[in-house]
């Protein structure tokens, strides 16, 4: 790929980055990108922005409206609009300008963006200037085919020089992005929700309160499925799956709980023991009201859903693919993990759990002592707090000031071989974040 020209009187000057910088205060300045988002990546946000706010940070988020703009302002953030599609366009020249005018008027220390889109069009702003955090939360390329997907992984290997960090959301999050090519230096920070929010509740009481399930008799077996409504989250596989599920549990009634662009498609292709609940700004009743949640997704990067429902004391089905399986305790795998695209064997798993109601109280207490002990939020939190101190904190704040012309785009080895976890101030007390240590080869980019 060519390097792209400069784009006119649209990024913060040396001079403007070099005056913010070297004033900077013990409190940083966090900017926050994102895309139009729902689902698993807005309650990332939401969730790290509320952390960081408590902890006495500076905290903007640019982001297109979206119920996420809303929910950031209630809980204390400042908020900046930023007018962005999903996809890369005709428009991304315009929105890249737009969004290097916010982060001059900002004047950010760190700039955290989340997901390919806001990755893109936050690294051409900054390109480099301003230490940068890049999480993909999956990555662009495994959501497309074709050419689209060698455009997006030629990005995505360009495009790094420009990340001071990439962090992943699970160790195969990682190795995917490393055996691509794309270089840099990682950290790996597992996904985190809230347990006080998401937590066990009788399903009878709860499913009282739901409107769709009305009129449904109190023993009917449920199974759920939470996320939006799209190829990636493979809710196609999970209808073709069901039509074997009612066959052995006649009366089981299936929910879809999400919205997006399958809507339609799904809809018409489902029979009426399925039942649409649309897009909800909380799922954790529909959580409480399942005997099974299932996410039969073709790709993660880390699942939200599986841990939101082991939370609430439920046991999962998920597909055996990148950022699904970690979420699950290994002695979960012969019951709850089934092989992608693979309707006959997810709809058995499902259907032996929907007839062993002891086993489902036993994964669910299991499930829900895995996510306290492992993907508490506050354990998340802290991790990528780590990764900011490390790469705000560890020098002097006058050789922050200078935008780096050169960034060293390390090429990085797995954790399997054994590298040490960071070693910035604070990593010690977490060991959530990883690093991979880099090899010998450097390789210097200039911006």
């Amino acid at each position: 790929m060519s390097p792209l020209p400069p784009v006119p009187n649209a990024f913060p000057s040396e001079e403007s980055v070099h005056t913010h910088l070297a004033s900077t205060t013990p409190r940083p300045r966090i900017l926050h990108l994102t895309q139009p988002v729902e689902g698993g990546v807005a309650r990332v946000v939401a969730d790290l922005v509320r952390a960081q706010l408590a902890d006495g940070m500076d905290v903007t988020v640019a982001c297109p409206d979206s119920p996420l703009t809303a929910e950031l302002r209630a809980r204390g953030a400042t908020v900046r609009h930023w007018a962005a599609t999903r996809s890369p366009g005709p428009s991304l020249l315009r929105e890249v300008r737009n969004l290097a005018r916010v982060i001059d008027e900002v004047r950010p220390d760190l700039v955290h963006a989340h997901s390919a889109k806001a990755g893109l069009a936050g690294r051409l702003a900054v390109r480099g200037r301003i230490p940068t955090v890049f999480q993909p939360h999956a990555w662009s390329f495994e959501a497309v085919d074709g050419s689209t997907a060698a455009l997006a992984l030629k990005w995505e290997r360009w495009g790094a020089r420009w990340a001071t960090r990439v962090v992943c959301v699970s160790e195969a999050e990682r190795a995917t992005g490393a055996r691509a090519g794309i270089t840099g230096r990682w950290s790996v920070i597992p996904n985190g929700i809230d347990p006080e929010r998401f937590r066990p509740a009788a399903a009878g009481t709860v499913r009282a309160g739901l409107a769709p399930l009305a009129g449904l008799p109190p023993a009917t077996l449920l199974a759920v499925c939470v996320g939006r409504l799209c190829r990636q989250k493979g809710q196609d596989v999970l209808l073709r799956a069901w039509e074997d599920i009612v066959c052995k549990v006649p009366d089981a009634r299936l929910v879809l709980v999400g919205d997006g662009p399958d809507h339609d498609r799904l809809r018409a292709a489902a029979p009426e023991s399925v039942l649409f609940a649309g897009a909800v700004t909380d799922a954790s009743p529909w959580y409480q009201a399942a005997d099974v949640v299932v996410l039969p997704s073709r790709w993660e990067g880390m699942a939200l859903a599986p841990l939101e429902a082991m939370a609430c004391g439920r046991p999962v089905v998920v597909t055996d693919v990148d950022g699904a399986r970690e979420s699950l305790p290994p002695v979960f795998a012969a019951r709850c993990l089934v092989p992608p695209e693979d309707p006959a064997v997810l709809a058995a798993a499902v259907t032996e759990l929907l007839l062993d109601p002891m086993e489902r109280e036993s994964l669910g207490n299991r499930g829900r002592r895995h996510v306290l002990s492992t993907h508490d939020v506050r354990h998340t939190a802290e991790a990528v707090t780590a990764v900011y101190r490390e790469l705000l904190g560890g020098r002097p704040a006058t050789d922050r000031a200078r935008p780096s012309r050169a960034i060293e785009c390390v090429t990085a080895r797995g954790t399997e071989h054994g590298q040490p976890l960071d070693t910035g101030p604070g990593a010690e007390a977490n060991q959530t974040t990883q690093r991979v240590e880099p090899t010998e080869h450097r390789e210097s980019i200039h911006s």
